[in-house]
């Protein structure tokens, strides 16, 4: 290979001996320094080996300092704060490593989304951590509780946007749906499934509509998305009621069993449903969590001596994903589990019931299969969602155990995981 002078960042030809192919030079692992680096324009990495490379030619030099940008604050717009929290919304391709880092600053955030500041001041960022979304846990519910509340309670701040990873996100807006109490100001969670050097990206119309969410009169725990695959307009959606139904495409939220709040495009909102409006009240939190709670799907031909695994292991509660209306396997079965139910629920531990089915509610009273399973003590949850219904339940085991006030609290509708009347 002919010595060259380009540098990790610099545009370049690769020339091969029978191809050329062009893209960002990136920075080759330290492990591997047989092997050249390059981002091709479609976004994709390809590696080359260097005795397999006749020259690399510099086409365009790389710019040696970030180009400054000023926020001009506008005393007719209003303030929010933005809690970053990680994901792909948050981060932005680094050339000379082809990986991406994290955008922390308004300045950063100005770069990228600069239609977001032109709706609002973003007078406060914070921090409290950066993690994929399927990294996180309880406790970083917490921590973003915690902050959630003093910014609400911030009379200089209108509202909160919240940035995400999508694959856990609406165990995260659920957590907040029961942490954050008497919301005064709109908390809307969003996030990006495509990053923002791809063109087909969904971050800057998903951040434009969550601004205006922000300063709505919606005074509720939101996800703000791509409402189609259109770059139009985004739903803002119950944060306990919301699942996300596909890996990859924009719209990847969608309500079950209820209806959006409203429809946001980026000059509007219409609303759609009732919700909370923006009040005087204090926010308080309650972040107590059993962690020891477990999500469990049931499946054709399955051992109910699972159950033992949590008893022994100490567990405090199930969520069982069941069958259509709430079943598993009964007494008519080989694997039975009507008796194994009984037998640790007597012991102290707390069963309920969800659908494996995305639509529709459980219901125990329409075959005997359902009304035996009843008769052992299970809590059958109506609509809720099996992730919401997890988190739920580790919420509500943390203030208490007895029996009768868990079932009470578990039926009780906090924040609209519960709908009487199911929604298409």
């Amino acid at each position: 290979m002919n010595k060259t002078n380009s540098k990790p960042g610099d545009y370049v030809e690769i020339h091969l001996s029978k191809l050329i192919y062009e893209g960002v030079l990136l920075e080759s692992p330290e492990t591997e320094t047989g092997i050249v680096l390059l981002k091709l324009d479609s976004g994709y990495n390809i590696g080359f080996n260097k005795k397999d490379i006749l020259e690399i030619r510099l086409k365009k030099k790389a710019k040696e300092t970030e180009e400054k940008v000023e926020i001009k604050k506008n005393s007719e717009k209003p303030n929010i704060a933005m809690i970053i929290t990680g994901g792909t919304i948050a981060a932005r391709l680094n050339p000379k490593k082809g990986g991406v880092d994290w955008l922390t600053s308004p300045e950063n955030l100005f770069k990228f989304y600069p239609e977001l500041f032109e709706k609002v001041n973003v007078v406060k960022i914070e921090v409290p951590f950066m993690k994929a979304s399927e990294d996180m846990d309880y406790k970083d519910w917490q921590k973003i509780a915690k902050i959630a509340e003093k910014l609400l309670n911030d009379d200089n701040i209108k509202g909160i946007i919240i940035t995400h990873g999508t694959d856990f996100l609406h165990y995260t807006s659920s957590a907040l749906s029961f942490f954050l109490k008497d919301i005064n100001k709109p908390v809307v969670l969003t996030y990006s499934q495509r990053s923002i050097d791809r063109a087909s990206s969904d971050a800057n119309l998903n951040l434009q509509c969550s601004a205006l969410a922000a300063i709505s009169d919606i005074a509720e725990i939101m996800l703000v998305g791509h409402a189609s695959s259109n770059d139009d307009f985004c739903y803002a959606m119950p944060g306990a009621k919301v699942r996300k139904l596909h890996t990859s495409k924009r719209d990847a939220f969608k309500v079950v069993n209820s209806k959006p709040f409203a429809k946001i495009f980026p000059d509007r909102i219409e609303i759609i449903s009732d919700y909370k409006r923006r009040n005087k009240e204090k926010v308080r939190i309650d972040v107590g969590f059993e962690e020891k709670v477990a999500l469990v799907k049931v499946y054709p031909g399955q051992d109910a001596d699972i159950l033992d695994y949590y008893f022994k292991n100490k567990y405090k509660g199930i969520v069982l994903e069941m069958s259509g209306l709430g079943h598993v396997p009964s007494r008519r079965a080989r694997n039975a589990w009507t008796n194994k139910l009984k037998e640790v629920q007597d012991k102290g531990m707390i069963v309920c019931a969800v659908s494996q089915c995305i639509f529709g509610r459980v219901d125990a009273l329409v075959y005997s299969n359902g009304r035996e399973i009843l008769e052992t003590g299970v809590i059958y949850l109506e609509d809720m969602l099996a992730e919401t219904a997890f988190v739920k339940l580790g919420w509500v085991l943390a203030k208490t155990s007895k029996r009768e006030e868990v079932k009470r609290l578990m039926l009780e509708n906090f924040s609209h995981e519960i709908n009487d009347r199911l929604e298409q």
